[in-house]
C-alpha cells in the first residue's frame, strides 16, 4: 500500500492542470491528527464523536470513521453508555505520527515495491527497491520521532525543520 504518494506535474504532459511537487498524507490521516490533537487538548475528559467533530471543524460521519479506525489501532479507548465517549489510549508524548498515519494509511512507504515483494510489473528489471526502502525507514524515523504532544503545540520561531537522512547518512 502507498502511504506518501507523489503529485507528478501534469503541465509537464499537456494536460493544462499543474499541481505543484509535493509528498502528501491523505486528507483522512490530517483529519486523524486532528482529532488526537482535540483528545489530547481534552486533558483526558472523555469526548463524543458530536464533541470531536464541533472541536475539530470537521463533519461528523468522517470523525466517526477516523475514530473507528484510531479504536481499531490501539491509539485511541472508546467508552459506551450516556457518558460515554472517547480519549486517549496513552499520553500524548507516548504516541508518535508514524502510529496515526500507519492507522489510517497503513504501512509508511514511499513506493508500493518498498513495503513489499510483488507489487510491481517492473519489479524484476528495476533495481530501485532497496533505495526506496532506504528512504522509507529515513521518512517512518522522523515521523516517529515527533511525538502528537510536539503536534499540538505551534512551532517556535527559529525551530529548525526535520531533516531527514538515509541509513548510511
Amino acid at each position: 500500500m502507498v502511504l506518501i504518494w507523489y503529485y507528478i506535474q501534469l503541465a509537464h504532459y499537456d494536460v493544462g492542470i499543474s499541481k505543484p511537487n509535493m509528498l502528501r498524507i491523505s486528507k483522512m490521516t490530517d483529519y486523524a491528527i486532528m482529532v488526537m490533537v482535540e483528545l489530547h487538548a481534552s486533558r483526558g475528559e472523555v469526548l463524543n464523536a458530536h464533541a470531536l467533530a464541533e472541536r475539530s471543524r470537521l463533519e461528523l460521519p468522517t470523525v466517526s470513521k477516523v475514530l473507528k479506525l484510531l479504536v481499531k489501532t490501539n491509539l485511541v479507548d472508546s467508552y459506551r453508555g450516556a457518558n460515554g465517549g472517547y480519549c486517549l489510549e496513552r499520553k500524548a508524548q507516548d504516541i508518535n505520527v508514524a502510529e496515526i498515519i500507519a492507522a489510517i494509511e497503513g504501512p509508511i512507504a514511499m513506493t508500493e515495491c518498498s513495503v513489499e515483494e510483488g507489487l510491481c510489473a517492473q519489479e524484476a528489471i528495476c533495481g530501485l527497491r532497496g533505495n526506496w526502502q532506504r528512504i522509507s525507514v529515513a521518512v517512518a524515523k522522523a515521523m516517529e520521532g515527533v511525538s502528537l504532544a510536539e503536534m499540538a503545540q505551534p512551532v517556535k520561531p527559529g525551530t529548525e525543520p526535520l531533516h531527514i537522512t538515509t541509513l548510511n547518512a
